[in-house]
């Protein structure tokens, strides 16, 4: 059993590793670096509105928000190449690259329970359309 003070070491931590991931792109952002390796902002951003699963498009400011937000809490490297026009590669740092056990994880949650997902989704448009 745990003590006080391990539970709360261990909610801290989980708190603090969700505050990193936080945002509507993070996740999505990290899975396409994952499957896809490095790439730049417009590769990003054109694999991203394909993976949209709510037929939305992620913003050029989203994007690089979510982008800043993610190196700066070094899970991606963004690394520059003196070229002309200047490229901006996007990678995963070692930090970031140890992440991708979690994502299995959640994949592996959200299988196990996506037919109750999406009949949440659903009573939930029909709950708004009657209202």
């Amino acid at each position: 059993m745990l003590t006080n003070s391990e539970k709360e070491k261990y909610f801290i931590t989980n708190h603090q590793a969700t505050q990193i991931l936080d945002g509507k792109w993070s996740y999505l952002v990290l899975g396409q670096l994952f499957y896809n390796g490095p790439q730049s902002f417009i590769q990003l951003r054109r694999n991203l509105d394909s993976w949209s699963m709510d037929s939305s498009s992620i913003s050029s400011k989203s994007l690089f928000e979510t982008l800043r937000h993610l190196e700066q809490n070094g899970i991606i490297y963004r690394n520059i190449f003196p070229t002309v026009p200047v490229t901006v590669e996007y990678s995963l740092t070692d930090k970031g690259r140890d992440f991708k056990n979690v994502l299995a994880e959640m994949r592996n949650w959200g299988q196990k329970w996506e037919d109750v997902m999406k009949m949440s989704i659903i009573l939930g448009k029909r709950k708004k359309s009657i209202t």
